[in-house]
């Protein structure tokens, strides 16, 4: 038997966030358009509003990128750009983190090739975690759970 090669990815951030689903609803009432297009993509939009019930779905994708801005360690002063990290559903693959424009730039700087990302929601809460990693400096494979535009 031959021995292979391992390579192990190096962890580069870890982030969590809960969202109580009654306050994205509560925001959602009071500033409607003007909070979904300041904060998420257009196929985040059109996915969420879509289900009978967007609240959850919005949430756990408010989760996502609060959990990934934690784990790159910005706040609100260091460049955080809500539109630049989505959530996509595509055909065959789980859920996919996608990076656009200078978040994207700031974690492939940062050595970040791969975002797993997990999100669960319920009734009252959206909970997501994200796990940056360098994935033993391959190149990013969507089917690993990062994709880069």
């Amino acid at each position: 038997m031959r021995s292979q090669k391992r390579e192990w990815a190096m962890i580069k951030g870890l982030g969590v966030d809960l969202v109580s689903v009654k306050r994205m609803e509560q925001a959602l009432e009071r500033f409607g358009e003007r909070l979904l297009n300041r904060v998420f993509t257009p196929a985040e939009i059109e996915y969420c509003m879509k289900k009978r019930y967007p609240a959850p779905h919005l949430a756990g994708r408010w989760a996502i990128k609060e959990a990934f801005f934690k784990a790159m360690g910005w706040g609100w002063g260091q460049g955080l750009r809500w539109q630049e990290v989505g959530l996509e559903r595509i055909l065959g693959l789980r859920p996919q983190v996608v990076l656009a424009g200078e978040t994207k730039r700031k974690a492939e700087a940062m050595g970040i090739r791969a975002v797993w990302a997990s999100l669960s929601h319920e009734k009252e809460f959206a909970v997501a975690t994200v796990l940056l990693t360098d994935e033993g400096g391959s190149n990013p494979d969507p089917e690993k759970g990062v994709l880069f535009r």
